[in-house]
């Protein structure tokens, strides 16, 4: 489901934090993949399996492994700034549509 150099972010439409995170990742330029634990089957079971037991959002899977659960800005700055050598960055970042 993930490719090497890409963020995996599990999240919902309803849930503030994976709004603010998204937002955070979006104005760096950040390239992740989103997927909606209730659109994509097998991802809530997924989340629920990454994180023993239960379904907390944003589950944010790392290239280097790390797995962020309802981070922080600062604690998503750290965990790109270890990562920065396989995240992809868009240069040219629009802003809307």
């Amino acid at each position: 489901m993930s490719s090497k150099n890409k963020l995996i972010f599990y999240g919902a439409v309803w849930c503030p934090d994976c709004r603010r995170s998204k937002q955070f990742l979006d104005e760096k330029g950040i390239d992740y993949e989103y997927i909606n634990i209730e659109e994509v089957p097998g991802a809530a079971e997924e989340v629920e399996r990454i994180n023993k037991g239960m379904q907390s959002i944003p589950t944010i899977l790392f290239p280097d492994g790390q797995i962020l659960v309802e981070p922080s800005n600062a604690e998503l700055e750290k965990a790109l700034d270890a990562n920065k050598k396989y995240i992809i960055v868009h240069k040219n970042i629009k802003k809307g549509g």
